[in-house]
């Protein structure tokens, strides 16, 4: 599974749901990065090599690091894709690399959400974080953003197109509450809410 949605749409927060109700790992690009990296795996011996030059790690790298991570036993009854693909051009890579080992995605979820709304999201985010006595994340000034949207946008809103062609994109109102929107992908999944 994938949840697609701009930065702020609740895609974390239904991810840890969907991983508490179904016992399947979110795999996170990021995550799996760093892992492969420190555990020495020749995937992972690449994508250090690279990261050492300051560049940025392929597409090539980042399909190897997740087809590696999603042969491990707690993938086997599936997985949350976090943070990949962020592209049209790295979805084409992920369908290439899983019909390669006779699996597909199930299903894509959107959460779909009003953008004025989202930054007053983050606003609120920010200022119960400051209230609570907590750093205020990199990404949550209203500046930082707004490029995260504007990038979204350019790179990853594509994805729709890509794979509601493929019959596989389902959407929801992410601006509904947190258990509506969760309700609203346990039946768009058809698996029964917790």
């Amino acid at each position: 599974m994938i949840l697609l949605g701009p930065p702020g749409a609740g895609k974390g927060t239904q991810s840890a749901r969907i991983v508490e109700r179904f016992g399947i790992p979110q795999l996170s690009t990021g995550d799996m990065l760093r892992a492969a990296v420190a555990a020495g795996t020749p995937i992972g011996l690449r994508a250090k090599d690279v990261m050492e030059r300051g560049e940025l790690v392929s597409d090539e790298i980042v399909v190897g690091i997740v087809s590696d991570r999603i042969e491990e036993p707690d993938a086997r009854h599936g997985f949350i894709l976090d943070g990949f693909p962020r592209t049209v051009k790295q979805a084409e890579a992920l369908d290439a690399m899983l019909a390669g080992k006779g699996l597909a995605l199930d299903t894509v979820i959107e959460l779909k959400v009003d953008e004025a709304a989202l930054l007053e999201r983050i606003a609120k985010r920010v200022a119960d974080t400051l209230a609570a006595g907590q750093p205020v994340r990199k990404d949550d000034n209203p500046d930082s953003f707004k490029t995260r949207l504007v990038a979204y946008r350019q790179q990853t809103a594509p994805l729709s197109d890509y794979y509601r062609a493929r019959g596989l994109l389902k959407v929801t109102d992410g601006m509904k509450s947190v258990d509506e929107v969760t309700e609203d992908i346990a039946r768009l999944t058809s698996v029964p809410a917790a």
